[in-house]
């Protein structure tokens, strides 16, 4: 079955088209956007967006300490996450420049001992390097002591102890790892002789004037209490949760990142006004000359002369859609959080953003570029789902049913999609944990979420096979095959629900002995 949530903003409604007009009607537009995703509960951060390098909009939304009540400020740091990864490319692409090393060296001229010598620089920058996560490289070590602590001065013997094997052929394909810009981080200490972080302060920080970015490596990020004017990472564990859970109290999170204190990848915390300032010393060529900046946001080609399956140049990706113009980004995510820098090259248009509630913020940034083009972005809701997990929690199946009569009458406000009551019942069910908190197996709410999907939704395969899985683990045998039966009718290939059915029939079997 299908347990995936679609995207924030499927099925809306809000026709927010914006002509080629003055800043003042983008500005208005901008700002009846965000004030509406905040209400709906579909973002909590900052934005800011720039036309050739001149704001023409900011704001701050929601909480950056939910627990206190303190509001993000637009000063507000937040994690940037994976956005880090742009500097560490930058400062390889400057090491270059300055004939110190080439984009094809094979990693092994740089790094003695790496035990993959047709793995290169290039390869590491566009994710096609083909080597497995930095857990591989360290779990022998892990299984021997699960309290040690990993840093990047650790990689390089562990590859060389362990050599485990490569996903694939370097340069075959592309897939998106921390691993390659934690390699690129030694070369940059290597080659520079300077420790990563003074060699990003002093070569990219520095000469683009942001004095708000700061070296905060994620081990620190989520164990600590003395950071001040800082958004903390926060996510709503399930659909019907009324208060989302700050990602640092969650002891799971907090031991990975102590264990694995490795950087390169996603350590800084900035400001949208100091990542303005670094997209501007981008595009001004201050940090790059011009063509290694335009070699950078060219999409490689793998071994066999196709594109990067996800468009990734030498550490920035391309939009796919180049309706209008080319625009490439990257983004960031981490427990609680995501960030996203999108640039407009051939209309000079930027927008940058921070999600501090673990809401996609590429996705909400792909919308404004959507509003500064003029293109039609539908009118965000309330999501029916959510309201009716949240009633069905605290006052019952009756109230929660009264309730979702009268939302459904609301379309203007308030949408009903079938996916999301889907992963309500998942929530409730308490099968997906992935952060190993508290386990919570709300199984009455579940079947209940789950037959209500099927008298919605009469004609979803899916939704009948999700409630038959509920029955199934509550024991009702008959009933969870009734459900599964009615899947097959509607999706005959569904290899699941005759799997589940084979089961069912097992186990009624064994219960006749």
């Amino acid at each position: 079955m299908n347990m995936s949530v679609p995207k924030s903003f499927t099925g809306l409604l809000f026709l927010l088209s914006i002509t080629v007009a003055g800043s003042a009607q983008k500005q208005a537009r901008l700002a009846a956007f965000f004030k509406r995703i905040e209400k709906t509960r579909q973002f909590s951060g900052n934005v800011l967006v720039a036309e050739n390098g001149k704001v023409i909009f900011k704001g701050a939304y929601g909480y950056a300490d939910f627990d206190t009540r303190q509001p993000n400020r637009i000063n507000t740091s937040f994690p940037i996450a994976s956005i880090s990864k742009t500097m560490a490319a930058t400062a390889i692409l400057q090491l270059a420049e300055q004939g110190k090393l080439t984009v094809n060296d094979p990693v092994s001229r740089h790094l003695a001992g790496f035990p993959y010598p047709d793995v290169t620089i290039r390869h590491l920058l566009s994710h096609t390097s083909g080597l497995p996560p930095y857990n591989a490289f360290f779990k022998p070590a892990f299984e021997k002591d699960s309290t040690r602590v990993f840093t990047n001065a650790d990689f390089l013997p562990a590859a060389i102890a362990v050599k485990p094997a490569l996903i694939y052929t370097p340069g075959s394909n592309g897939n998106y790892d921390n691993v390659n810009y934690l390699v690129l981080a030694l070369i940059i200490e290597k080659i520079s002789g300077k420790a990563f972080r003074d060699y990003i302060q002093q070569h990219i920080l520095d000469p683009a004037g942001m004095k708000h970015t700061r070296f905060i490596p994620l081990s620190t990020q989520f164990n600590t209490d003395t950071l001040r004017n800082y958004a903390f990472p926060y996510l709503y564990r399930g659909m019907f949760d009324v208060s989302p859970v700050k990602t640092k109290s969650i002891p799971y999170v907090r031991d990975y990142w102590r264990t694995y204190a490795v950087t390169g990848f996603g350590e800084y915390v900035s400001t949208v006004e100091d990542l303005l300032l670094y997209d501007q010393a981008l595009y001004t060529n201050r940090l790059l000359r011009a063509e290694t900046l335009q070699q950078s946001v060219e999409p490689v080609r793998l071994n066999d002369g196709k594109l990067h399956p996800q468009l990734f140049g030498l550490g920035w990706e391309v939009e796919a859609d180049s309706t209008h113009g080319k625009a490439v980004y990257h983004s960031g995510a981490a427990t609680g959080l995501s960030s996203v820098m999108i640039h407009n090259i051939d209309k000079n248009l930027t927008v940058i953003l921070f999600d501090n509630c673990h809401y996609n913020a590429h996705e909400t940034g792909d919308l404004v570029m959507k509003l500064l083009n003029g293109d039609r972005v539908e009118r965000p809701k309330y999501s029916i789902a959510r309201a009716y997990g949240i009633t069905l929690q605290k006052q019952g199946a009756v109230a929660a049913k009264k309730q979702l009569q009268k939302l459904m009458k609301d379309t203007l406000n308030y949408r009903l999609s079938e996916s999301e009551i889907n992963q309500l019942g998942y929530d409730f069910l308490g099968t997906d944990n992935p952060y190993r908190l508290p386990e919570r197996h709300l199984y009455a709410q579940a079947l209940e979420t789950f037959k209500l999907n099927t008298e919605l939704f009469p004609n979803s395969w899916n939704a009948y096979d999700s409630y038959g899985e509920a029955l199934l683990m509550a024991g009702q045998l008959d009933q969870a095959e009734a459900m599964y039966r009615r899947s097959v009718e509607l999706n005959p290939n569904s290899t699941g629900g005759n799997k589940a059915l084979e089961k069912i029939l097992e186990k009624k079997n064994a219960k006749g002995k």
